[in-house]
């Protein structure tokens, strides 16, 4: 039997403390991005992070994975379960893939497994994800995915030097359920 976690092009894995430089690299992404900007992070507080998330104490509704590419075995991004509500049904999760790795389908693929684990696994009703109006390829990608832009948040991000709009998208179990031929 095929592991749960592994797809035809990525495998979601564990985070493990040698990860610290690739978390690095996909900080600099997002800001590249226009999609973070906070203060640099030392490569030791990385390292303490990488070391904190592959040891710490798991909780099985919140929680960070390195997406791996299952042909190089290269982590080539992240994704997580970032906020839940098991008593009314939500998560919301978040995904970022490495500049160099981006538009492989790594995205889509790690997204999906996520949602079928807490979909599936889980039973959760629905999954929000919020996304600055101003990346069109996650909002291209989670239209794909099967989201449904629900609400748009005016102005209530500022980054480099004015304000931008946050996109709420959502997506129900049945919904994935549907293209994805998962019992929910």
């Amino acid at each position: 039997m095929k592991s749960f976690w592994v797809g035809r092009h990525v495998r979601l894995r564990g985070i493990e403390p040698d990860d610290a430089a690739a978390f690095a690299r996909f900080a600099e992404d997002e800001e590249g991005l226009g999609d973070l900007v906070s203060p640099p992070r030392s490569v030791e507080g990385y390292r303490a992070w990488a070391n904190e998330q592959s040891t710490g104490k798991r909780d099985s509704d919140r929680f960070q994975l390195a997406v791996e590419a299952v042909g190089t075995g290269e982590m080539v991004g992240a994704v997580g379960s970032h906020q839940a509500d098991a008593r009314s049904g939500w998560f919301e999760y978040g995904i970022t893939i490495g500049a160099e790795h981006r538009r492989k389908g790594y995205a889509a693929e790690a997204a999906e497994l996520l949602l079928r684990y807490m979909f599936a696994e889980h039973r959760f009703h629905k999954c929000q994800v919020r996304i600055f109006a101003h990346n069109e390829a996650s909002l291209a990608l989670h239209r794909r995915l099967g989201f449904v832009e629900e609400g748009r948040l005016r102005e209530l991000v500022y980054l480099s030097g004015r304000h931008h709009d946050v996109v709420m998208m959502g997506l129900l179990a049945d919904e994935f359920a549907q293209p994805h031929s998962v019992t929910t």
